[in-house]
């Protein structure tokens, strides 16, 4: 087994807002900064993409509107455009300020990653917390 392979099974040991191992954000799309379905980062990941979104189609527009078409296909980057309902890894930034727009994605808490609690409250995500 390779490494990408070792860290699509278990989430490469990363821990999520809640304390657990990082949980499969999405397998298709994939996502994450790695695509590899983990909401996992690294110091490279200037975005910090560590919030596993159930995205919306109002967040899906606010995105768009702030300058991240999230909805077009980009088949140069294999990337076939999200739809509502879609699980992707969220920028903390970003969803911090969707949040304050009033248009925040549910969040799978069990796929957020630790690193999410540094942008924003637990409180927050636990407000939006999608089922796992």
């Amino acid at each position: 087994m390779n490494d990408i392979s070792r860290r699509f099974e278990r989430g490469g040991g990363a821990r999520n807002v809640l304390g657990g191992p990082l949980a499969l954000c999405c397998a298709s799309p994939r996502t994450g900064f790695f695509r590899d379905g983990f909401c996992n980062t690294a110091a490279e990941d200037v975005g910090t993409h560590v919030i596993c979104a159930v995205v919306t189609d109002a967040f899906l527009r606010f995105s768009q509107s702030r300058g991240n078409d999230l909805l077009t296909p980009r088949p140069e980057f294999d990337f076939p455009g999200l739809r509502a309902g879609d699980g992707w890894c969220l920028c903390a930034l970003r969803w911090r300020e969707a949040l304050e727009a009033g248009v925040a994605p549910k969040v799978r808490l069990s796929a957020t990653h630790a690193r999410a609690l540094d942008f924003v409250r637990l409180e927050d995500l636990e407000a939006h917390a999608a089922p796992d």
